[in-house]
Parts: structure tokens; sequence; C-alpha cells
């Protein structure tokens, strides 16, 4: 599997994912040939470019699940960009309840965990995109949380709207990589007027704003090191703050090479001071970060397959080394001292490697 970008795509490619219009519907499968029509779609949807199979590689497994979550973020991601556009330049929502409520019903009612797999992002749809995880996400640990109905749609829909001010960024800025005192200052001058249009829109639901301003009060205090006092702030706002960091530390872009789920869930642990244990552990509960087969990379260089998860510390499981065929139990302390899991092994499209066959050969069912 290799990545494309637009303008370098060329007929009879063979497609590695399936691409859906704006709707959702399946304009092309995976392993079909493209087409000039599909080219032309491509570049009319802005986007950058396409995973594209070589000549004789074989379609990579994906899950029924796996392929409805592709067409979810597709679609509704061009929804959400629709609806953002509408609330900065008309101060309305059309469609946002819709929204918010097929992302509940289709990632906020979970009873497993999910692949949570990012999509590449360019400049143009990265607003939209960003905005869509962590809604998805909040949903997610909003139900681990079994909180109320009324508290995870707050949460979503706080998500969904969060970052509506930064449509208002200058193209200059938003496309630099190192950015001056002075362009910060206007960055963070957009996202207070974004605050203020989402306090107009939802003048008879005030929850909404406040989710906003906390989150982006915790995030700000946070990347400044300052001291903040979060135990007056509502759950929502500390759930939306959490969402917003790991998927900034986790989405794929054209200019940064993301941090893992495993190296971001890491980071929220080590810093427990900031973010709440509960909040942290509804999101392990949500998403597969070491499901069984999945290739990982050791602190001492060694490779192996993850065997059994460990429940009480997703960090912590049971690895099959590829050296010796040695099974290490990472929750045994005495033993392994401070061995870990330095990462994981990624395909070029950001997902796990999973390798059930090896534990197969290696007599392990799972």
């Amino acid at each position: 599997m290799i990545f494309v970008r637009h303008e370098n795509l060329k007929v009879g490619m063979r497609l590695a994912k399936p691409i859906y219009d704006k709707k959702g519907v399946l304009l092309y499968e995976r392993d079909s040939k493209l087409t000039p029509m599909g080219i032309e779609s491509v570049k009319n949807f802005g986007i950058i470019g396409l995973y594209i199979l070589e000549p004789a590689e074989p379609v990579p497994p994906m899950s029924e699940e796996d392929i409805e979550f592709e067409r979810f973020t597709q679609a509704t991601s061009f929804m959400i960009a629709d609806e953002l556009k509408e609330l900065h330049d008309n101060s309305k929502i059309k469609n946002l309840p819709n929204i918010t409520a097929s992302i509940i019903k289709g990632y906020g009612r979970l009873d497993h965990k999910i692949n949570f797999v990012q999509n590449l992002r360019s400049k143009e749809d990265e607003l939209a995109k960003h905005s869509l995880y962590c809604a998805m996400l909040c949903a997610m640990i909003t139900h681990k949380m079994n909180l109320r109905l009324s508290d995870q749609n707050e949460a979503v829909t706080a998500a969904i709207v969060h970052g509506v001010g930064r449509l208002d960024i200058p193209k200059d800025i938003r496309d630099k990589k190192e950015k001056t005192e002075g362009d910060q200052k206007i960055i963070y001058e957009c996202k207070k007027r974004g605050e203020t249009l989402i306090e107009a829109a939802f003048l008879s639901t005030p929850a909404i704003n406040r989710i906003v301003a906390q989150s982006t009060r915790m995030i700000n205090a946070f990347e400044s090191g300052r001291e903040l006092d979060t135990k007056k702030n509502v759950i929502g706002a500390k759930v939306l703050c959490l969402a917003r960091i790991f998927d900034n530390m986790t989405a794929m872009n054209d200019v940064n090479e993301p941090s893992s789920e495993i190296s971001a869930v890491r980071f929220l642990m080590e810093h427990e001071d900031f973010f709440d244990k509960e909040i942290v552990s509804a999101l392990t509960e949500s998403i597969n970060l070491l499901a069984p087969g999945t290739s990982v990379e050791l602190t001492n260089g060694d490779k192996g397959l993850v065997i059994t998860e460990n429940p009480s510390n997703v960090l912590e499981p049971v690895i099959l080394s590829f050296g010796d065929n040695r099974i290490i139990d990472l929750g045994q302390k005495m033993i392994y001292g401070d061995l870990a899991i330095k990462d994981v092994m990624k395909t070029m499209d950001n997902r796990n490697v999973i390798d059930k066959e090896a534990l197969k050969k290696a007599g392990i069912n799972i």
C-alpha cells in the first residue's frame, strides 16, 4: 500500500480504501480501478490523495465495522464542514441536532471496543475531521462513564462546534509551520470570537458554550504549564479537553508524523494530576489499543505480538516475543522490571499491524 497525492493519481490504480460521496453513498469499492471520473471526484471533494494498492498486493482485511467507520467518518465530516460554515457565516445551526444524534446512535451506545482509525487530513478538511473525531470520542467516553443522555448530547454538540472560530484564522497564518507570537495572538482572538458565536447560537442551552470555554482554558493552562483548578469545571469540559488533546496527538496529516494511540494514552496517564483517571479509563475501554495479534516494539529493542490484553493496565499486556518465542507478561514487574512497550507497529494508513496467523503458528488461539 502506498499513499498517492491527488495530482499524481493515474487511471487504472487500485484503491486500498473505499470512496464515498458527501451523502455516504459508495462510489468506488476497494480493489476497484480508478477512472478519470474517479480522479476528478477526488479533486472536487478536496481529498489530498488516496491509498493505492501496489500491482500484486492483495486487498488488506477490513471488518464490516471498519468499513462502516470509513463511510460514516467520510460522510459526516462533509456535513460538519457545512454546519460550521453556517454557524460562522449566519450565526445559525441547521442540521446540528441530527449530526449529534447520528454520532451518539453510532458510537455513543457501543458495548465493545472499536478500531479508531484516523483518516488523513488536508488543511482544508482538518477542522471538520478534528471536530468529528472529538465528537465521536466524547460520545464513546461519556457512554462508558454512564453519563446522562443530556450530558452526552451536550458534550458531543460542544465537540462539533468548538473550533468554529478557527474559520477566521487567515490562511497564511494557518498554513505556517512555525507561528510567531503575533500569529498566536491572532489565533487566540479568532477562537474567542468563535466562543461568542457559540454563546449566541446556544442561548437556550448555555452548557454548550460553558463546555467549550472551560475545555479551552484547560488546554491553554496545560500547554503553558500553568496551575488550574479544574474542580469546578463540568464533566463535559474535562471529556472534551481530553478528546481534543488525544486527537491532536494522533491525527494524520501530510505534514507531521502522528503519535500512536498507545503513546498518546501513555502521555495522558503520565499527567494524572490533570486528566481524570476515570475519563482516561473510559477512553481505553472504548478503542482498541493493544488487541491480541497487534505487533509491538519493546523498550529493549525486541519485537513481538500481543497475546492477551491486561484489564488492569492496558499498557502491560502479555507478549509473544519474535526473537525467542518467549511469553512475556509485562504486568509481572518482579520478573521483567521496567521492560515495556515502546510503541505499536503501524501500516501506512495508520492501522495497527495485526498478525493473528503468527499466533496460530505459535500454537496460541485467540
